[in-house]
């Protein structure tokens, strides 16, 4: 019997694997420029109304940050008579933390954006970040990560930095290819339109369906000098985010190392990011980037300086998390649901889960009803710990429901008066533990369906 070749064999196989892997290639890059060319043009989009629940005043004025710049142009990825692009670029020196949602179906710029943040490339070169709206390039294939390339290649092209250090975001559409040649082609004039003062364009930038600009701000006197923090985020839809919130980029120039900065941000998200509900459905595209460019003329934060700078980054979390529930979809009330007295941790989130996500409560609301059965039916499938006896409920100050039945002060006249307020509470006292937890949701109107069903048009 001849003896088998196993060497030949082996190289024969491995050039028929390099031949069909070339191939694959050429279909992908072939598949790319077919995209190019038959991605629909972009449209005109009516103008919405701003939400009843918007805070008075419109866009806060936020402080300068030192050493972030900012810019917005409009490259019509789905839309016309809109910025829909936003660029910010980084002073050498600034460290970036990140938290991303846990969905399985992660956007290509998620993954492209954990991939880099553990990479922990120096920052002497300063970093980028571009951002557009009208499509996420979520579940696009090979050419999700190829548009991303091509973005975050040209930005770093444009400002002379390395690519690792580019971070990109999409937010819109799921599923359809991104048109990146109509980014790349204003990268150059978000180059040259770079101001510190033009945070509040890059607000606008990154919404979809959201009906106004969220921005929040603080300061923090540190040693020697004032240490600011900006924020800016985007969110109406598919708001009920794990490890992370729709679109979040907060700036600083506190003089922090990016070790406390991840510290800081991961201890936060879930008294803010993650204590918000406006329809249970998590993004395949969240992401919060936290900035610090360490042009502040304070010394290092570290003791009671890092305590205050962590309490003022927590407000400015929570500020713009409760904005993104105002502005849910069709919403015309925000409600706070406060959970006492649950046996754990987990079952106080359980809980008050479960009563911000149910539909029937949150229609309830819209329709000022005080039916507070909804929230014991609530309640009653979160899988958290309770006692019928045990627990009392309360809308407002006014108690409706204890010890296994309705309040003996119940009064229907005095809580539909109640339920005729833009902002409400609902209260649970489970009497069984010292675990507590606050999370904040809408009412579920038509205005939602609304929305949704005319969202791809």
């Amino acid at each position: 019997m001849a003896k088998t070749d196993w060497k030949s064999k082996a190289k024969k196989l491995k050039k028929k694997f390099n031949a069909l892997k070339g191939e694959m290639e050429l279909r992908i890059h072939d598949a790319a420029v077919s995209v190019a060319a038959t991605t629909a043009p972009p449209k005109t989009k009516a103008a919405k109304t701003v939400s009843p629940l918007a805070p008075k005043g419109g866009f806060p004025k936020l402080p300068h940050i030192a050493g972030a710049e900012f810019a917005a142009i409009e490259a019509g990825v789905k839309y016309k008579n809109r910025k829909d692009v936003m660029l910010v670029r980084l002073a050498p020196g600034t460290a970036i933390a990140g938290v991303f949602t846990k969905s399985t179906t992660r956007a290509a710029c998620v993954l492209d954006c954990q991939a880099k943040l553990a990479l922990k490339a120096p920052a002497d070169a300063g970093a980028a970040i571009i951002v557009n709206s009208g499509n996420s390039n979520a579940f696009t294939g090979a050419l999700g990560q190829q548009s991303v390339d091509a973005v975050t290649g040209g930005v770093a092209e444009a400002l002379g930095i390395p690519a690792t250090r580019v971070f990109s975001s999409s937010t819109g559409v799921i599923g359809e290819p991104l048109p990146h040649d109509r980014i790349l082609a204003v990268i150059g004039d978000l180059a040259a339109g770079l101001k510190t003062d033009a945070v509040d364009m890059a607000a606008q930038a990154i919404m979809t369906t959201d009906t106004f600009p969220k921005g929040a701000a603080a300061t923090v006197q540190g040693d020697g000098g004032t240490i600011h923090i900006s924020g800016i985020a985007k969110g109406s839809g598919m708001i009920a985010p794990d490890m992370a919130t729709m679109l979040v980029y907060i700036f600083t120039d506190a003089k922090i190392t990016p070790a406390a900065l991840q510290r800081m941000l991961s201890r936060n998200v879930d008294s803010t990011f993650n204590a918000i509900t406006v329809d249970s459905d998590t993004s395949t595209s969240d992401a919060l980037l936290l900035c610090a460019t360490g042009q502040s003329a304070a010394a290092p934060v570290k003791g009671p300086v890092a305590k205050a700078f962590e309490t003022a980054l927590h407000g400015v979390m929570l500020d713009l998390a409760k904005q993104v529930t105002r502005d849910g979809e069709g919403a015309t009330k925000l409600v706070e649901v406060q959970i006492t007295g649950a046996a754990s941790d987990r079952d106080a989130h359980l809980a008050a889960m479960a009563i911000a996500n149910s539909p029937l409560v949150k229609t309830a609301v819209a329709g000022e009803d005080a039916n507070w059965g909804r929230v014991v039916m609530a309640i009653g499938k979160s899988g958290a710990k309770a006692e019928r006896d045990k627990l009392s409920i309360r809308f407002g100050d006014l108690v409706v429901a204890e010890n296994g039945w309705r309040s003996p002060g119940y009064s229907e006249e005095a809580t539909s008066a109640y339920m005729k307020n833009d902002e409400l509470v609902i209260g649970v006292d489970m009497g069984l533990g010292r675990a507590k937890k606050t999370v904040w949701t809408c009412d579920l109107t038509h205005g939602y369906i609304d929305i949704n069903a005319d969202y791809r048009s």
